[in-house]
């Protein structure tokens, strides 16, 4: 049985997912929170397997709650849930320990499926914010050129367009080509494929 604890400002879409999971037999909703504090009380007192939290709450935010939560209780799987499609939030929420990122948007049946599969140990990212489980087969070395591989590391620490033009001195108009050619390349899909290609891939970056 999957014990869910589920946090969120705005009552109506809990209810809304409450009613959907009400009659699947492995899913037990056990508690709802509207900020960040309540949730980290309240999954101390019921320890529950999956955690789904918005990242923008009141009294302390889901990026912060979920350093908390993780801390306390490793063993929890956090998914964030939220509007925000951005490389930043994305970066921020898998740093804290989260393995699922949905947005809410997205089906009840997909957010179902990221519930069962990060309690199985996997993780499920949203497709329209990256390109998780579709990492392209061929390797990075060779396909993209020696500055594309600087700019793919400095990516994958977080380096907004502007910054990684600063620091390797040239146009940020320059950075954004190259990252259009790289998602060509390593034919990436997603808003935030290449963030989470560059963040998870194995290729070290000599």
């Amino acid at each position: 049985m999957i014990r869910l604890v589920i946090a969120e400002d705005h009552n109506a879409l809990i209810d809304g997912i409450k009613l959907f999971l009400e009659y699947e037999e492995d899913i037990q909703v056990v508690g709802f929170a509207n900020n960040g504090k309540d949730l980290c009380e309240l999954v101390e007192k019921k320890q529950p397997n999956v955690v789904i939290t918005d990242i923008r709450m009141p009294v302390m935010n889901g990026i912060e709650a979920t350093k908390h939560i993780l801390k306390l209780l490793p063993g929890v799987k956090v998914i964030a849930f939220t509007m925000f499609d951005q490389d930043d939030a994305v970066k921020q929420m898998l740093e804290a320990g989260a393995k699922g990122y949905i947005l809410k948007n997205s089906s009840l049946k997909e957010l179902l499926t990221a519930i069962r599969s990060v309690y199985s140990g996997n993780t499920f990212y949203d497709a329209n914010i990256n390109t998780a489980n579709q990492k392209p087969k061929t390797k990075t070395k060779g396909i993209l050129t020696k500055r594309q591989i600087e700019i793919l590391k400095l990516i994958g620490q977080g380096r907004t367009n502007q910054e990684i033009a600063d620091l390797l001195f040239i146009g940020k108009s320059t950075v954004e080509t190259h990252r259009k050619n790289m998602v060509q390349k390593l034919q990436i899909k997603g808003t935030g494929g290449l963030l989470r290609y560059a963040m998870e891939s194995k290729y070290k970056f000599d």
